[in-house]
C-alpha cells in the first residue's frame, strides 16, 4: 500500500526522493542523510545525486544491490514488488526514481506503485 512520506524539512518535492527513501530506511533526518551522500560525492569527485554515489554510501551502512528477474509479459510494479517482500526494509528503484519499502508498504511522495522496478537495495544481517 502506499503511504504518503515527505521527510524534506520544508516539505519541497526537489528531486530528492533518494534522501527520503534513505531516511526512511534509516531512521536518519532529510539534513543529515543529504550531507552524508554530498560528502561522499566530494570523495569519489562525483554529484551526490549520482547512483553510484548514494550506491557506495548505501554499500557502507551495510546494503547490497539485487536486480529484480524480467517478469515479461507480465509486467513487475512496485505494488507487486511489495506484495512479494511483506517483511523487510527495501530500497527499490525505477529507472528515474527511488522509492522506500517498508513490511510491503511503499513510502513515497507520490503513488509510484505502478513503476517498474529494477534494482533494489537490502541490508545484510
Amino acid at each position: 500500500m502506499h503511504i504518503y512520506y515527505n521527510l524534506n524539512p520544508d516539505q519541497n518535492l526537489v528531486g530528492d526522493c533518494v534522501v527520503r527513501a534513505i531516511g526512511r530506511l534509516t531512521g536518519k533526518d532529510w539534513d543529515t542523510i543529504y550531507l552524508k551522500i554530498c560528502m561522499q560525492g566530494l570523495l569519489m569527485h562525483d554529484m551526490p545525486s549520482s547512483n553510484k554515489v548514494w550506491g557506495a554510501y548505501l554499500y557502507k551502512l551495510g546494503y547490497r544491490r539485487y536486480i529484480v528477474q524480467d517478469t515479461y509479459p507480465d509486467i513487475y510494479t512496485i505494488k507487486k514488488f511489495c506484495d512479494d517482500n511483506p517483511h523487510g526494509s527495501f530500497l527499490v528503484c525505477t529507472d528515474k526514481h527511488v522509492v522506500a519499502v517498508v513490511d510491503g508498504d511503499y513510502y513515497d511522495t507520490m503513488d509510484s506503485g505502478e513503476e517498474t522496478p529494477l534494482y533494489y537495495w537490502r541490508k545484510e544481517v
